[in-house]
């Protein structure tokens, strides 16, 4: 199957551009997806999975949906889904004086 993959912030970085388009087996989770991307790009190399989950404060949405809301890296792909991945994003306003 065919999917789009696109990355965000520091994982962009990572892998050099923002989106592309990669084939998988048929049966491929978004586990399998991850762990795949870790092992090609030495910048996502430990940053996507953690003891067999997506790593805390991670997103990782299939076709806008959050797959934590789903199966997580046990969801399921289809051909031609999304896969959208952005890094832990820290920061934001401070309090006003």
């Amino acid at each position: 199957m065919e999917l789009e993959l696109r990355f965000f912030a520091t994982f962009r970085e990572a892998v050099g551009r923002k989106e592309l388009e990669r084939e998988f087996d048929d049966d491929a989770t978004v586990g399998d997806v991850l762990e795949t991307l870790e092992g090609e790009y030495d910048g996502l190399e430990g940053q996507l999975i953690e003891d067999g989950e997506i790593r805390p404060q991670l997103s990782v949405l299939k076709n806008g949906r959050d797959v934590a809301h789903m199966e997580g890296v046990a969801t399921d792909l289809e051909d031609g889904d999304l896969l959208s991945v952005f890094p832990p994003i820290a920061g934001g306003a401070s309090g006003s004086t």
